[in-house]
């Protein structure tokens, strides 16, 4: 099975592609990465260097993958930070082709737009283009709790509210949404939860919260490109969100150990491999 993953690239540490890549090519997937981006680490360091591609450049390159003629072969498309709607429309024109050529194709969309603390970091404009276009074409939505806000133009403080959002996201597009960060208030004590809807399903998974600060860039990389993974090996939403959170509480629980700014995708990939799904989502 074969994997489109549009997304940024660093040289040193693990956010993107470099977030999504390895994890995905360790469940057994031929993986197909675009760069948007190449910086020589993350904009969570006080300094990056390289450059950010054009939409152009996206282009070029999903193009000369078309005339390998193999987009048949393709089964899902995943794409995270946008940059600019230029990018985004290219990466939907590239899901035009893949699933035009392979109906059965999954686009899965993580709509990186910011979180609580950092904000909004990306240009204006990206909402509406993820609400107007992207959401349109997904099948999959993997928004944080923050992101969910914006999509939805609602606040989320209960799993009531986290299952309105969902159907209203749901009624954009996509078939299964995953709000991931997912802290409803009063509900989860210490642990940190994520929220799938999909179908008339909703579930909640609970992981503990490791007290990192600052937290390692990419899990919600991470996240969405596992998550997607397991639901194209399971077939099934609720399988997915178990395998997934278990890896990535490994991952995360493995960078605290070592107190790393990264996350210690490597030294985890047992655990990517071969989750042991700890942790039991519950029907809500």
């Amino acid at each position: 099975m074969a994997i489109l993953s549009i997304q940024s690239h660093v040289a040193y540490g693990h956010v993107g592609n470099r977030s999504a890549v390895f994890p995905l090519e360790l469940l057994g997937f031929d993986v197909w990465p675009i760069n948007t981006v190449q910086f020589s680490n993350h904009t969570g360091y006080p300094s990056w260097k390289g450059e950010i591609y054009s939409d152009r450049q996206v282009e070029l390159v999903w193009s000369g993958i078309m005339d390998r003629g193999v987009a048949a072969s393709c089964d899902a498309v995943l794409s995270g930070y946008l940059g600019d709607a230029g990018i985004g429309r290219a990466i939907l024109s590239a899901v035009s082709d893949v699933k035009a050529a392979n109906p059965k194709a999954l686009y899965c969309c993580d709509p990186v737009m910011g979180d609580y603390g950092p904000g909004f970091y990306v240009r204006p404009g990206i909402p509406e283009f993820l609400r107007s276009y992207a959401l349109r074409a997904a099948d999959i939505v993997t928004p944080n709790q923050y992101e969910a806000e914006i999509l939805t133009e609602t606040v989320i403080s209960t799993v009531e509210d986290a299952k309105a959002a969902a159907r209203a996201l749901r009624g954009m597009g996509p078939r299964a949404v995953l709000i991931t960060s997912f802290k409803p208030d009063g509900g989860e004590g210490e642990g940190i939860s994520m929220f799938l809807q999909e179908g008339d399903d909703s579930y909640v998974v609970t992981t503990p919260e490791l007290p990192f600060s600052p937290a390692p860039n990419g899990a919600g990389d991470l996240t969405a490109a596992l998550f997607l993974g397991h639901y194209l090996r399971s077939g099934e939403g609720l399988a997915a969100l178990e395998l997934m959170a278990d890896s990535v509480y490994a991952v995360l629980e493995r960078s605290w150990a070592e107190k790393s700014r990264e996350l210690r995708l490597v030294e985890s990939r047992e655990a990517i491999e071969n989750p042991r799904r700890r942790f039991e989502a519950r029907r809500v």
